[in-house]
């Protein structure tokens, strides 16, 4: 049997989810979460072989956790399964270790054989997003930028942010305006919109 966990904060999707799977003689759900949060403590108590991940929750998101997941529970394999198909949530995922990256609006026969995939050491990765992303390319944004644009997201002014980072303003000023000139966007609202179509906030 192919041990199961899924996290997604949506109840409706992740009952669906656990519905097509528990179909599946071959493959058993054995912990369900909301949160990214719960990821890791519910993987440690149930010890699935693959975890089924979203990428926007509550708490932690997805990638985080996936990358939790990796460092304590190496034999877990994870596929981010998520509504926002951006090249650079794929470029994150790998980079945190997961196995699969779908989408979605893959059909129900597609989740079922990246389960089976990646719990045999295979890599799965939606073809479009692969092609797009190769197109995209990875995020231009440093760490530290990347964090800028996250801090500033919800309209915080350089003093809030700087004191949000423990940076100084005109630290704060340089990572900003250097996100700006990298995803060529007028303002910082504008940087901040691009990185996330993009999936690189």
């Amino acid at each position: 049997m192919i041990r199961v966990l899924l996290a997604d904060d949506q109840a409706m999707v992740r009952g669906a989810l656990a519905t097509v799977l528990g179909l599946e003689s071959d493959v058993e759900v054995v912990a369900q979460v909301g949160s990214g949060d719960e990821v890791l403590p519910a993987a440690k108590e149930s010890v699935p072989d693959v975890a089924l991940l979203d990428v926007q929750m509550p708490g932690k998101d997805g990638l985080t956790a996936a990358a939790e997941l990796a460092a304590a529970l190496p034999s877990c394999r994870v596929i981010i399964c998520t509504t926002f198909g951006r090249p650079g949530y794929l470029s994150r995922a790998m980079a945190a270790g997961a196995a699969g990256f779908v989408v979605k609006d893959s059909s129900p026969e597609q989740l079922v054989d990246a389960v089976r995939r990646v719990h045999s050491g295979l890599r799965v990765v939606d073809p479009a997003l692969a092609a797009e992303s190769l197109a995209t390319g990875s995020s231009p944004l440093t760490a530290r930028e990347r964090e800028a644009l996250e801090a500033a997201k919800d309209g915080s002014t350089v003093a809030d942010v700087a004191k949000k980072l423990f940076l100084s303003e005109g630290t704060v000023r340089n990572h900003l305006s250097s996100a700006i000139g990298k995803t060529g966007a007028r303002t910082r609202a504008e940087a901040v919109r691009l990185s996330e179509e993009r999936g690189w906030l």
